[in-house]
């Protein structure tokens, strides 16, 4: 009789579709290759399908979204009975968006082993997006809760969040959001000769007021004669009247190629709760393409930056004009600056510098492979 190793399985739970938001495809998405060549079969459900995706921010579309919410927790409950059939359950954020966490007490109940990956501080449940603030005082806010104290391992993403996340359980791992840089290509090219600077910025229609923070700031390199212009990509409705802008929507496929194009990139955050739960990432992706970068010195920030050498840290407007001046001054210094950013993230916030720890917490919460005797 021989005795054959089953691979072990894991199922993601995740809220979006596959490479389409940045809290999945920057973090544990990346990961699905290797956890496949470690020998693990890699299956996910996202409760927003790929047509729900296409609408869920945008305004109006009430009866489209009720109905995709609704076959969002059919597909759920068409999840729980199969969940014997994996080894482990990965869940990222929340099962279901709203109510009391029933679907998570039966995850947590049926499943042999669940990990729970949390990003940014969605216990508060505010709504991100103004297109769905009507709906934010029904999400489920008790629901990261009990993910956090049942879950068998929490993979956190910030110092702030795994210290709130081991109130309720003392196995956590904070890994920050990680790079691809075999995507990712320094610049080579740091000449702003004959041309306008650009100032740019990535993120998404929830997070674009943020840049308007800047606004004073751009003013006053305006009043100082200062040729300038913004490069804004994941909210093409972006502007501010007189302030010569490009704004385009987020695209998978020219995302690096725009990035690229960057002379400086900008990553304004304000003072509040929320921001504490954010990883740094799109710092981390201009620092990743070579870009000199300015974030605000707040939270994650201090850790994937050292300042005056991998990026500026600002604290006042005054600190925001100041660095902008200077690294369009002194192309050197955008050039050095670049470089040590690029090094830091290989180093450190890169898929290959990572890529042990997820394997190790998998393999170690996973139970040990099954066999089939034949």
């Amino acid at each position: 009789m021989r005795q054959i190793k089953k691979k072990r399985r894991i199922l993601f739970l995740v809220p979006y579709p596959r490479d389409k938001a940045p809290s999945q495809r920057l973090k544990f998405e990346q990961y699905y290759s290797h956890f496949e060549e470690a020998g693990f079969e890699v299956h996910t459900s996202s409760f927003v399908g790929e047509t729900f995706w296409k609408v869920i921010y945008q305004k109006g579309h009430w009866i489209h979204k009720f109905f995709y919410t609704c076959a969002g927790y059919f597909k759920r409950m068409k999840d729980i009975f199969r969940l014997a059939e994996y080894d482990v359950v990965y869940v990222h954020l929340w099962v279901t968006p709203f109510g009391i966490p029933f679907f998570e007490w039966l995850i947590c109940r049926l499943s042999r082993r669940v990990i729970y990956d949390i990003d940014d501080l969605v216990y508060l449940a505010e709504s991100k997006s103004a297109v769905n603030k009507l709906i934010a005082g029904i999400k489920g806010k008790g629901k990261p809760i009990y993910l956090m104290k049942n879950a068998d391992h929490v993979i956190t993403c910030t110092p702030y969040l795994d210290q709130f996340v081991r109130q309720y359980n003392l196995q956590t791992t904070d890994i920050s959001s990680t790079i691809n840089t075999e995507k990712y290509h320094p610049k080579s090219d740091y000449s702003i000769v004959n041309r306008p600077v650009i100032l740019g910025w990535s993120g998404s229609h929830s997070t674009s007021k943020y840049l308007y923070l800047l606004e004073p700031v751009f003013r006053k390199l305006q009043q100082e004669g200062i040729a300038f212009r913004l490069l804004i990509m994941g909210d093409a409705d972006f502007k501010i009247e007189g302030i010569a802008t490009e704004a385009l929507s987020w695209e998978d496929s020219y995302e690096t190629e725009v990035i690229g194009r960057f002379d400086i990139g900008l990553y304004p955050l304000p003072d509040e709760q929320w921001v504490y739960g954010k990883s740094g990432l799109k710092a981390l992706q201009y620092m990743a393409a070579g870009v000199p970068t300015i974030a605000t010195a707040i939270g994650t920030n201090f850790r994937i930056m050292e300042h005056g050498k991998t990026g500026f840290l600002a604290k006042e407007e005054k600190d925001w004009l100041k660095y902008i001046k200077l690294l369009i001054i002194d192309g050197q210094l955008r050039q050095r600056m670049g470089a040590a950013g690029a090094s830091m993230v290989e180093e450190k916030f890169s898929i290959h510098a990572n890529k042990d720890t997820y394997l190790h917490i998998v393999q170690q919460v996973a139970p040990a492979a099954r066999t089939s005797h034949f």
